[in-house]
């Protein structure tokens, strides 16, 4: 069988946009940066038959994933014309990320595509040393290797040196040539700044707590030794572990809700009692508000009273929401609360049940909460956002900055309604 004279593309994705990332955002998290996949599935094929005077074969897109699950990324990427994902694991070592299996999924491609004689050029777009028997085996069975590497931040290789020594064709991604898909994230503009300080929340957390409380809090606190394992009871995005100091963390555990309320109580200490009024608070980000009802541990009553996004959706426009997930939206953080807010909005019933707020009545409740999200709704935003594969490079949590910004584009659409909605007739 003679030879076809076409080219194939393989990408190490964790290669290609952590060196993006490195020189763009001085870091290889590929959390700092976004990526439009489609011109860079472009600029690869471009790039690829310029170089190799050949037709393209397939673009093979070689990545990890948690399990080996499709991040939405990668489901973008493999209905793209001429694209083909392969997926290998994603594992935690020492508290890091790493990926499993991909660079043996690569030789084991380049191999089989050399002696099935598919192709007689191969582009390989990775720095990994251990794709150096595959590319030799290539190079027997006759195909010409393309080898390209991401320009180095430092100058300096990037690359396997026994890779580049082997390599028939070498090239280099520059700079100018990565920005055309590639863009560092801003550390500021959309983000919303941190909330201040609450001092109030310091008091809270440092005065004397009843002593019903204080034994169950030490209890708590003997039973997580006794386990080995500290549990941290703040809200989740919640300041109050920080706020709180080390010495009365350790000498008494960070007081739970049900604790703070106690607060309030007969024979309250005048420390408790001079914070503010020591009233209970909760949080959905890492600012704080009031819970009515002093201390009550039920969901405020006007929150309460928004539906979710869940609540809202239709089996059909949950398969709509996917196809949207896949082919349109990119990711970004703020376009993600864009998106959400979007379509919670939307949603929101124009004729209500009698007695109920309808659409325009929603919104300005909600509205009316700036900038606290509702926890329900808080919560399921951020769920959202992980679709997008914003937890699979981090600490099994989002980003701090990128909660900021998810919770900005939410507002900001929100106000774009609500703005809309108060404009008068004609305008």
């Amino acid at each position: 069988m003679d030879r076809v004279d076409r080219c194939v593309v393989l990408v190490d994705a964790g290669y290609l946009l952590g060196a993006a990332a490195s020189l763009l955002a001085g870091e290889p998290a590929r959390s700092r940066i976004t990526v439009d996949h489609t011109a860079l599935i472009q600029g690869l094929r471009d790039r690829a038959e310029t170089d190799t005077e050949r037709p393209l074969l397939r673009i093979y897109w070689f990545d990890g994933a948690p399990d080996r699950v499709p991040q939405p990324e990668h489901r973008r990427l493999r209905v793209m014309p001429r694209v083909t994902v392969r997926l290998g694991a994603l594992t935690r070592s020492d508290g890091r990320w790493a990926q499993k299996g991909v660079d043996a999924a690569m030789h084991a491609e380049l191999t089989e595509l050399a002696r099935n004689r598919a192709c007689s050029d191969v582009v390989l777009v990775t720095g990994d040393g251990d794709l150096l028997p595959g590319l030799m085996s290539a190079k027997e069975h006759g195909v010409a290797v393309h080898l390209w590497a991401v320009q180095a931040a430092d100058g300096d290789y990037n690359q396997s040196e026994d890779l580049v020594a082997e390599a028939d064709e070498r090239r280099v991604l520059d700079r100018a040539w990565i920005t055309r898909a590639v863009r560092a994230k801003e550390l500021t503009g959309v983000c919303a700044p941190p909330p201040a300080t609450r001092p109030e929340i310091t008091a809270i957390l440092s005065a004397p707590l009843p002593e019903s409380a204080l034994a169950a809090s030490q209890e708590r606190a003997a039973e997580a030794a006794r386990n080995g394992s500290h549990a941290d009871r703040s809200p989740a995005d919640g300041s109050a572990s920080a706020a709180a100091p080390a010495t009365s963390a350790a000498s008494k555990g960070v007081p739970t809700p049900k604790d703070l309320a106690g607060l309030r109580g007969p024979g309250q200490p005048p420390a408790a009692a001079s914070a503010t009024g020591a009233t209970l608070r909760w949080s959905s980000d890492k600012g704080w508000v009031e819970r009515p009802g002093g201390g009550a541990l039920g969901e405020p009553p006007e929150s309460a009273s928004l539906p979710t996004l869940a609540q809202l959706t239709s089996a059909e426009q949950r398969w709509a929401d996917r196809e949207e997930d896949i082919t349109t939206v990119g990711g970004d953080p703020f376009e993600v609360g864009q998106v959400f807010a979007r379509r919670w909005m939307e949603r929101l019933p124009d004729a209500p049940e009698p007695g109920q707020p309808g659409q325009l009545g929603h919104v300005q409740t909600l509205s009316a909460m700036y900038p606290r999200i509702p926890h329900r709704i808080d919560g399921e935003l951020l769920r959202y956002a992980a679709r997008f594969g914003l937890l699979a490079h981090k600490d099994d949590q989002i980003d701090e900055h990128d909660r900021y910004a998810i919770r900005a584009g939410f507002w900001r659409e929100v106000d774009v309604r609500a703005a809309a909605e108060h404009a008068p007739a004609g305008e």
